[in-house]
């Protein structure tokens, strides 16, 4: 009896206790639902917290809420919305009433400065550097506008990362829900972008990507609001980055250029155009895949101590003492080169690249490439039969260029600035290397040739092969 006893004891407690714990989780959920239509939805408390009713101010802001993000619109707190307001997110409502974008406010310039005030101790400061400048060149890339990065004084855009309050009045929230915010066109703060130092901002896939995030802050910067399109850069819930894809979806381009205008050099860059328009409709794979059997290169180099490869419109970069690898669009670092470049080939001491296709070639100097690009191959003294270069690598040591095409090679003297008169066999004077050669760069006094699926290690020294490589020996597969 005392047993049985015992045991109805024991029911009795767990039935309550279980009710107890649901009504404990309900309320915490209600808790992160209403601080998230306060921070969001302009909401305001009415009477007793995290009360919800029918007719109720916070039933309002829930259908609010659930219009943007296209749920069925019942004005209850469901499972949809607690996920919702888990998510990594914008710090910049969703609702108008943020005083700042009021009147569509833009600058009433092309060429805009900003300047990076400090660094996250998550990546180096040459990575926020570059990180920033991409985030910017993809708004550049479909309008008029221009962005200088400024290292002192005053900018138009002040970057900055900050934890809790930083004399904004918009409090960042610690690690996850609001990772950053950024201010409409303007006076003061007007324009300037801050990042959550909470959060462990990455230049890959994982943690906050830094790009991503900037490049949707910097819509704000521009006097973007938010998007209703889950696809735009412009949502405001963040996305795992996707680097195989052009981050603006047509939404953002139609909203930027209706208050900037379009590229004047959008018809001249030779960017393809279904990219710029719409990444989502392209038909064709846009990630290649750096760990496939089948991989390819177009084009490798060297430049100031990473390989960069080339495939069709994307290229990766690697640190040969680094595991990991960059990959990104050819077109958010430079807007006016083609998709698909034949050869590229550093010039160490001139810090520059040559990038060839067709019977062109381009000169680049980090992310710049000079007016007056491209240019004929004849310009370089070749004959004006010569319709392409296959490959093209530097040796430092002689200071000559060397340039394949088909079974043949020229080298360039670049102290006598003169180009053989008669090309040389491959085969005579790189012994085991045959004709048809894709990609070649130096490396610690080896050449590497890739041909097809294959990867040849040349030693110039000793003039022979030896180690014969798959394309992607130098990625971390």
């Amino acid at each position: 009896m005392k047993n049985l006893q015992f045991l109805l004891l024991l029911y009795a407690a767990l039935s309550h206790a279980f009710p107890a714990h649901t009504r404990q989780k309900e309320e915490e959920g209600m808790q992160l639902i209403q601080k998230y239509l306060e921070n969001y939805y302009s909401f305001t408390k009415d009477g007793e917290s995290f009360i919800w009713k029918t007719n109720s101010a916070m039933a309002k802001k829930i259908k609010e809420m659930q219009e943007f993000f296209g749920l069925e619109v019942t004005g209850r707190p469901d499972s949809s919305i607690l996920d919702l307001v888990q998510k990594r997110r914008c710090g910049f409502p969703d609702v108008a009433g943020f005083s700042t974008f009021a009147g569509e406010p833009k600058w009433a310039k092309q060429v805009l400065t900003y300047r990076i005030l400090n660094y996250t101790p998550d990546l180096r400061p040459a990575d926020v550097n570059a990180a920033i400048k991409k985030a910017f060149s993809i708004w550049s890339s479909v309008t008029p506008l221009k962005f200088i990065k400024r290292d002192r004084g005053d900018a138009d855009i002040m970057i900055s990362f900050a934890t809790g309050g930083h004399n904004d009045f918009i409090p960042f929230d610690g690690p996850g829900g609001s990772v950053a915010h950024a201010y409409a066109p303007g006076k003061d703060f007007g324009g300037d972008a801050h990042f959550d130092e909470d959060e462990t901002w990455t230049k890959s896939t994982e943690g906050a990507n830094l790009f991503y995030v900037a490049a949707h802050e910097f819509g704000h910067s521009l006097g973007l609001f938010h998007s209703k399109e889950p696809s735009a850069l412009m949502y405001p819930i963040y996305r795992k980055f996707d680097p195989s894809v052009f981050p603006l979806h047509q939404d953002d381009i139609n909203g930027i250029q209706s208050l900037y205008g379009p590229s004047p050099n959008t018809s001249n860059d030779q960017k393809d155009s279904a990219e710029i328009k719409d990444p989502t409709e392209s038909k064709e794979p846009v990630l290649p895949n750096s760990c496939g059997p089948d991989l390819t290169f177009d084009a490798v180099t060297t430049f100031r101590g990473e390989i960069i490869f080339f495939k069709d419109k994307h290229f990766w970069r690697k640190h040969p003492a680094v595991r990991e690898v960059d990959f990104d669009l050819v077109s958010l670092f430079w807007p006016r080169l083609p998709s698909g470049v034949d050869a590229a080939c550093e010039i160490p001491e001139e810090d520059k690249i040559l990038l060839f296709k067709g019977n062109e070639f381009w000169v680049v100097t980090g992310e710049i490439i000079p007016p007056g690009y491209p240019q004929k191959l004849y310009v370089l003294g070749f004959s004006k039969d010569v319709a392409k270069i296959d490959a093209a690598f530097y040796d430092r040591n002689k200071g000559k260029a060397y340039y394949f095409t088909a079974d043949k090679f020229w080298s360039y003297d670049k102290r006598n600035q003169s180009v053989d008169r008669k090309p040389r066999l491959i085969k005579d004077a790189f012994p085991g290397i045959n004709a048809n050669i894709d990609a070649v760069f130096q490396y610690e006094n080896f050449l590497y040739f890739f041909q097809g699926r294959k990867q040849f290690e040349f030693d110039p020294d000793k003039k022979r092969v030896t180690r014969l490589l798959k394309t992607n020996f130098w990625f971390s597969c």
